[in-house]
């Protein structure tokens, strides 16, 4: 049925229109993918699927990556659909329209996506009111959600610091837990806040950023890396994660290793090298830090995959946009039947 729709329906609206029809259709269409879950149209994965990690309960090991409900408003409607954790942003501390349009196409050959949004979203503050809203309803208690920053795009890398600090602590009171995306292509000059040297502060500032906001509770704080950092870079980032005690690392974002255009590639080209990172990762960082592999999942055998290449937890966006709403609930009581 989803693939009818998809060819005839949502192949018939631009990408960015089909992704603001989706966004619409979580949020205000939660209470019918709440019915399907009750009716087991969308099953909860099994009790021997859920997973310990960050002193978090994840019900399953299979989440939402960042960049699909950028302002945190369909949240209840992706939880429901079985998404073990649900990742909202990238959050930026101001408000910014992103880049021009176009900036959004799919690649169908290799069942993908490529974007040059450039963190479009309504701000820290926006984001923490829908947040409060969520998190004083019977659904939204239970979601676990991850929220992903930012820097503006007009701010300075000197700057960036205090964006990063600016946004942990007014979202931290409404996170279970925080990821540091310094790892986008389509913000300029961002990914050069990977190396060791620039990434200290930010990570530093935003841990303190997490503690005031939210104290007393230790919020997770997670940072996430791009697929075309070198293995000596990826390396760096993992004793550095180590020393200042994070607490894990998110792999990998889109890719600008293609020949198809502006912006980052995600889906299906991506899970060789998000496996080998993952992998990489993992043998740099032991076997306690979190680490969340993201990049080209699509089956439950891919999701596998990253598990036994050592992931902790797995994110997927691209997958959803053409396996359906049922996707997350079908793959994740796959891998708990497994």
């Amino acid at each position: 049925m989803y693939g009818l729709v998809f060819r005839h329906v949502i192949l018939r609206m631009s990408t960015e229109r089909a992704h603001h029809v989706a966004i619409a259709a979580f949020r205000y269409g939660w209470p019918l993918v709440g019915i399907a879950r009750a009716l087991r149209l969308m099953p909860a994965p099994p009790a021997s699927a859920a997973v310990e990690a960050m002193g978090l309960t994840f019900p399953a090991p299979v989440g939402l990556a960042a960049g699909l409900d950028k302002d945190a408003v369909a949240v209840k409607g992706l939880w429901l659909a079985g998404f073990s954790h649900v990742e909202i942003g990238t959050i930026t501390p101001k408000a910014q329209p992103g880049n021009e349009q176009p900036r959004a196409w799919r690649e169908l050959d290799v069942r993908g996506l490529r974007n040059r949004m450039g963190f479009n979203n309504d701000g820290a503050d926006a984001a923490a009111r829908h947040l409060s809203r969520l998190r004083s309803s019977r659904v939204g208690k239970s979601a676990v959600v991850g929220v992903n920053i930012g820097k503006n795009k007009l701010t300075s890398a000197e700057d960036a610091a205090l964006d990063y600090a600016y946004s942990a602590r007014v979202l931290a009171p409404y996170a279970d837990y925080l990821v540091v995306n310094v790892s986008s292509p389509n913000t300029p000059g961002l990914r050069d806040l990977q190396s060791v040297d620039a990434l200290r502060p930010i990570l530093e500032h935003a841990r303190a950023g997490a503690d005031e906001g939210s104290p007393g509770r230790h919020v997770p704080l997670l940072v996430k890396i791009a697929p075309d950092l070198a293995d000596a870079d990826v390396d760096a980032v993992a004793d550095l994660a180590i020393e200042l005690g994070l607490d894990g690392i998110v792999a990998t974002n889109t890719t600008i290793g293609h020949e198809r255009g502006p912006g980052g590639l995600s889906g299906p080209p991506l899970l060789d090298r998000a496996l080998d990172v993952i992998a990489r990762l993992r043998v740099r960082v032991g076997a306690s830090m979190c680490l969340i592999g993201v990049g080209g999942v699509t089956t439950a055998d891919d999701a596998r995959a990253m598990i036994d290449a050592g992931a902790t937890l797995v994110q997927a966006y691209t997958a959803l946009v053409y396996e359906g709403p049922f996707w997350p609930s079908r793959v994740n009581k796959t891998l708990g039947r497994q």
